[in-house]
């Protein structure tokens, strides 16, 4: 079992990296911020908005909480399912994407050792949740467990538009060339009619949890694709289908020995948790 960091750890260490960021001269490495010798909250430590009920089961309902991000909805999409593999009619049909159509969802990666993309993805994500609801943040994943087929690509963005959230994070981890490691943030490019309002707003999403997993997680930009771990993609339902901030966090290649080790490690799990909710708080704090 995991144990959330304390009400406003997350908060805390966001806020003051965030300051350093937005003074630091444009084009800094974030490897290179000084607040990345803060300690990591691992373990063992210890608006008046209305929204609309939604998201898996256990959030619906949900009263706002009582931190200093009580005031925020953040979508969480575990990508993938455990029951694709088991519904290829389902998940291959086609669905909105944006300006064309594409397949429902997919299976998704693995591990050599057969970890799945999908439960790495519901592992994580689970994490974050935790993460971000102990700062008071109301937190709505897509989807309920780890046994179910889809959601589809287009209804996965119908969540994070119907909670109007103030920012949704789809996580994944890839399934690249086993030569090639490494992390990056996937951000909605420009397509016309659909992600107009949303590009610049998800570009500052993405650089805020890259620059904290890049110094929180331990794993460095990918080597094999993306520019210093940001890649803008036109074609992804998930993001040209959104209408609020939203990116797609590839924590790692499962398909390298390296990242796969890190990967599987429940521990590592818990630090790259803190590390993307304090990208997600650092990104809230800018409004």
């Amino acid at each position: 079992m995991s144990v959330s960091a304390p009400v406003g750890r997350v908060l805390l260490l966001a806020s003051a990296l965030l300051l350093t960021a937005c003074s630091a001269p444009s084009g800094a490495s974030p490897s290179a911020d000084p607040t990345s010798a803060l300690p990591l909250p691992g373990p063992e430590d210890g608006s008046g908005t209305s929204r609309p009920p939604g998201g898996a089961e256990s959030d619906r309902d949900a009263p706002a909480g009582e931190g200093p991000l009580g005031a925020r909805v953040v979508v969480i999409d575990p990508g993938h399912n455990g029951g694709n593999a088991e519904a290829p009619d389902r998940i291959n049909a086609l669905v909105p994407a944006g300006p064309r159509e594409k397949a429902c969802d997919t299976v998704g990666a693995e591990t050599a050792s057969g970890y799945t993309e999908h439960e790495f993805n519901w592992d994580l994500s689970l994490l974050v949740k935790e993460r971000l609801e102990a700062d008071g943040a109301t937190v709505i994943l897509t989807r309920e467990d780890d046994e179910g087929v889809g959601p589809c690509i287009d209804e996965r963005a119908a969540i994070g538009n119907e909670h109007r959230a103030d920012a949704a994070l789809s996580v994944h981890a890839d399934g690249g060339p086993e030569t090639g490691r490494g992390f990056h943030v996937i951000t909605p490019g420009e397509v016309s009619g659909f992600t107009e309002d949303i590009v610049e707003p998800s570009r500052l999403l993405a650089e805020d949890i890259r620059r904290e997993y890049l110094v929180g997680s331990g794993v460095p930009y990918a080597d094999y694709l993306a520019d210093e771990g940001l890649d803008e993609r036109t074609d992804l339902g998930g993001l040209n289908l959104s209408t609020v901030p939203k990116v797609f966090l590839e924590a790692g290649n499962m398909r390298n020995p390296q990242d796969a080790a890190l990967l599987e490690d429940p521990g590592w799990r818990e630090q790259a948790a803190d590390a993307i909710a304090r990208g997600v708080a650092a990104y809230l704090m800018r409004e």
